[in-house]
């Protein structure tokens, strides 16, 4: 497929954002990528022919950059989050007045589609700030422009990802491993699956849609999958939601915090799919799309933190 319609992504080199330039790029779209550094995204262009992906730089707090990045798109996806927060990246700036911001744009510029990253979990009256902000700019983005597509993951993983590497990394250095928000549900969700659902939404779909897996587990089951397929027995110790907080409030004085106490909240409610997006055709089954399982996913990304590697079977 070959196509002369040209796609901006904000945030399209990241985690997610890299599958998604590479789905684009095979489908035929030019793709422009506005990112707050170019010169560091060099890496996107083997993913497209000559000239087919470009760099471009914006920031969410500049409405003249994202005015620049939208300029003669057909659409827009917009991929940017951040996890916690960390000098001027707060949630707001980047969760709601960004979101905003590129919606704006948008409808400014006449863009035909847009696509929204958002995340299961999204709610205006959460305890968790995190899933505050993403409500939030989730209704900016409706206000600003109403059939603007909405995508709500639950936990994304796969080659990159924070949860899996940093469960497997830790497991090679503790015996005893602490799980925090140990029965907390999930529906954890492979990251070339959310890229090819932002691929088909974007020319047809409209409305919120929640993304799962096709397993239901909870983060202690995550963890005992991560650390067996790295072939290591570990101890894992529940850790009550009030000592996790007490821990994080420590922790997240780090540069890269292993937990906020932010997060510890949101550990504290389920992150499935909801009965309403089943019943309303707004989840993968709903784009055709048969989401793989972890068991699939994780030996191929999660292999080197075995002992020896990719070599453990010829090892005796």
């Amino acid at each position: 497929m070959s196509s002369d319609k040209l796609i901006t992504v904000f945030g399209g080199s990241g985690f997610v954002g890299r599958q998604v330039v590479a789905r684009l790029a095979r489908q035929g779209y030019r793709i422009r990528v506005a990112v707050r550094r170019p010169d560091l995204a060099g890496h996107l262009q083997p993913l497209g022919g000559v000239g087919q992906i470009k760099m471009i730089q914006a920031n969410l707090r500049n409405r003249a950059s994202i005015d620049a990045a939208v300029k003669g798109a057909w659409g827009v996806i917009n991929l940017v989050g951040i996890l916690f927060q960390s000098g001027q990246q707060r949630f707001d700036i980047i969760h709601d007045f960004g979101a905003r911001a590129v919606a704006r744009a948008s409808e400014a510029a006449g863009i035909s589609r847009i696509v929204h990253m958002s995340s299961i979990g999204a709610d205006p009256k959460s305890d968790a700030h995190y899933a505050r902000s993403k409500a939030a700019g989730e209704a900016g983005v409706l206000a600003a422009y109403p059939d603007a597509v909405i995508l709500r993951p639950s936990v994304i993983y796969g080659p990159g990802d924070n949860l899996f590497n940093t469960i497997a990394g830790l497991a090679r250095i503790t015996p005893i491993f602490p799980v925090v928000g140990s029965g907390t549900k999930f529906q954890p969700v492979f990251v070339g699956d959310v890229a090819e659902a932002m691929v088909r939404t974007l020319e047809d779909g409209k409305g919120i849609y929640e993304l799962g897996g096709p397993e239901i587990v909870t983060m202690h089951d995550m963890v005992e999958q991560a650390i067996a397929v790295t072939g290591r027995n570990r101890i894992l110790v529940p850790v009550p939601a009030a000592l996790a907080r007490v821990q994080a409030m420590f922790l997240q004085m780090l540069p890269n915090p292993l937990l906020t106490v932010d997060q510890v909240k949101m550990l504290g409610h389920d992150n499935v799919v909801s009965d309403t997006a089943i019943g309303e055709g707004r989840t993968f089954d709903g784009l055709g799309i048969s989401p793989v399982t972890m068991a699939l996913i994780l030996p191929t990304y999660l292999e080197r933190f075995r002992r020896t590697g990719q070599f453990e079977q010829f090892v005796r």
